[in-house]
């Protein structure tokens, strides 16, 4: 099993930027895709930001890409959101996910999910 704490969710205003962190324990071995989505009230759960594979290749929802920036700590097994130039629609709470192998844009490609952090950006 794989656990996932996020940390980070706020309240911010528009035009601002929060830092959202998820720290992974347990049998981490094997985890290839840590990800980020996002489930705002009324929607469904939808992808935001993913990093996959020994390089770190990274993908990105049109809705946050120039915005936000996902990275990772092999070390420390955290993956990170920096997340910019916040609009009241990225209010949402947003999950991070971890998978072995499956689509990194997809919630079918991860197996273990967090608990999630609200982000709350006010107009």
């Amino acid at each position: 099993q794989v656990q996932l704490v996020e940390s980070g969710g706020g309240l911010v205003q528009a035009g601002g930027s929060l830092r959202l962190s998820c720290a992974a324990s347990g049998r981490a071995f094997g985890i290839s895709s840590l990800g980020w989505f996002r489930r705002a009230p009324g929607k469904e759960r939808e992808f935001v930001a993913a990093i996959s594979g020994s390089r770190g290749a990274t993908y990105y929802a049109d809705s946050v890409k120039g915005r936000f920036t996902i990275s990772r700590d092999n070390a420390k097994n955290t993956v990170d959101l920096q997340m910019s130039s916040l609009k009241p629609e990225d209010t949402a709470v947003y999950y991070c996910a971890a998978g072995r192998g499956g689509i990194p844009t997809a919630t079918v490609g991860y197996g273990y999910w967090g608990q999630g952090t609200q982000v709350t950006v006010s107009s």
